[in-house]
């Protein structure tokens, strides 16, 4: 059997082989472990119900005229109604908390909490070259820290490119390195100030400078981290840069070119937390048949003609979506498909966009290990919480925990494959 660490040497120059047949493990052999990755995607506006949500439970349910667009996968994706996060409110602003849960966000005082994506990345990201990968159509992203922060989240494709697949110029590849030791060494000086100081400090300021040492001993060791990988050459792939589509009226394209990155990101396992955000936008999207604004056409007021077209928005939005699991489905990983190993995780907060209610969010789980094939169907009039979703996700990615954000324990009816 081959090893993936065969490599070609010529000439100074080492280039790692592809994943080949030949490397499969011997049946006697122990069988590597299983790359488990998470996705996680907000659409803004939601999806109007009536045409989102399937009219029985069960495995046996029809597709809703939405879930035909991605029908082909009908197997490989579960259909949740009925849902929400408790106590989150605020209408548009609702999407700080969709991936962290967090109560009140329109609150006075409002602090966030971490976002589901961020607590995997801090306990599994260090096994590739970016711990997560936030994006975003617009600017804002879903991806907050521990201490609450938004996390920048990347807008154009061609950046997300370049920072996974192009090398920088030795001398630039030098600074990097260089910055990143200077880094350690500021670590170093300050953890000796915060050493001598502790001598001096009662036992109550002790426990918060404990505190405070293990967040530079995680600090240190994200700064080991990116010194390592900056010594390692990117992965090569045989696609062409792309280019940013910078009209955006142009939003299927530019949903579209996130989707290639995100995938690129995945084949590479350059990372194996991304999140997307899609804004949605005030403006009239090029679509065929759509000549009415999209946010305007979210507040459809019942009015048939908005809702045609609202339906022609949405029904792009989902193909879309069908594309990007098409391309994790046809791509293999070993014995399965990236599909297979990887969660996505689609919804909003906004289960009415008419009328901003945050309640009966639509969402679809696809892939990453769970038997699929089903609708999900909870109370519309008393919601299931969300949260234990990101429990059970948080399990399928080896996590030994019990709780995240509101939940009060796993996703009923979610089994493990």
């Amino acid at each position: 059997m081959l090893s993936r660490r065969t490599f070609l040497r010529s000439s100074g120059v080492a280039i790692g082989l592809p994943f080949l047949n030949a490397m499969q493990p011997r049946a006697n052999a122990a069988a590597p472990a299983v790359k488990r990755r998470m996705v996680a995607i907000n659409i803004a506006f939601g999806f109007h119900a009536q045409n989102f949500n399937p009219t029985k439970a069960g495995r046996d349910y029809e597709l809703s005229h939405y879930l035909k667009e991605i029908g082909e996968f009908r197997d490989d994706f579960t259909v949740i109604t009925g849902t929400s996060h408790p106590s989150v409110g605020g209408g548009h602003l609702a999407h700080k908390s969709f991936l962290s849960c967090a109560r009140n966000p329109t609150g006075a005082g409002f602090k966030n909490t971490i976002s589901l994506d961020q607590f995997a990345a801090e306990q599994l990201g260090r096994e590739t070259r970016l711990a997560s990968l936030p994006l975003t159509i617009a600017s804002t992203g879903l991806s907050y820290s521990r201490a609450g922060v938004e996390l920048p989240a990347e807008g154009r494709p061609s950046r997300v490119f370049a920072n996974l697949f192009l090398e920088g110029k030795p001398e630039e590849r030098a600074k990097q390195v260089k910055r990143l030791r200077e880094g350690q060494s500021v670590l170093d000086v300050v953890r000796g100030k915060a050493k001598r100081m502790s001598q001096r400090l009662g036992q109550l300021d002790r426990q918060k400078l404990d505190q405070y040492f293990t967040a530079v001993r995680e600090a240190e060791a994200q700064l080991h981290k990116a010194e390592e990988w900056a010594a390692r050459p990117k992965p090569s792939v045989d696609v062409k840069p792309p280019k940013d589509q910078l009209d955006r009226l142009q939003m299927l394209e530019r949903t579209r070119l996130m989707y290639d990155m995100m995938h690129l990101a995945i084949q590479t396992d350059s990372t194996r937390f991304l999140t997307l955000y899609d804004p949605g936008m005030n403006a009239v999207p090029v679509i065929p048949g759509v000549d009415t604004d999209y946010h305007m056409l979210s507040h459809h007021g019942k009015d048939e003609s908005k809702l045609k077209q609202l339906a022609i928005v949405e029904s792009a939005i989902m193909r879309e979506f069908g594309g990007f699991l098409r391309k994790l489905n046809e791509s293999q990983e070993g014995g399965d498909s990236l599909l297979d190993n990887t969660m996505v995780f689609l919804g909003s907060t906004l289960g009415n966009a008419n009328n901003h209610d945050n309640r009966n969010m639509p969402i679809i789980l696809a892939g990453g290990g769970f038997k699929h094939g089903q609708h999900l169907a909870f109370n519309q009039e008393v919601n299931y919480p969300l949260p234990n979703l990101f429990v059970s996700m948080l399990q399928r990615l080896g996590l030994e925990v019990d709780t995240f954000g509101s939940s009060t324990g796993t996703m009923t009816g979610l089994e493990m494959v």
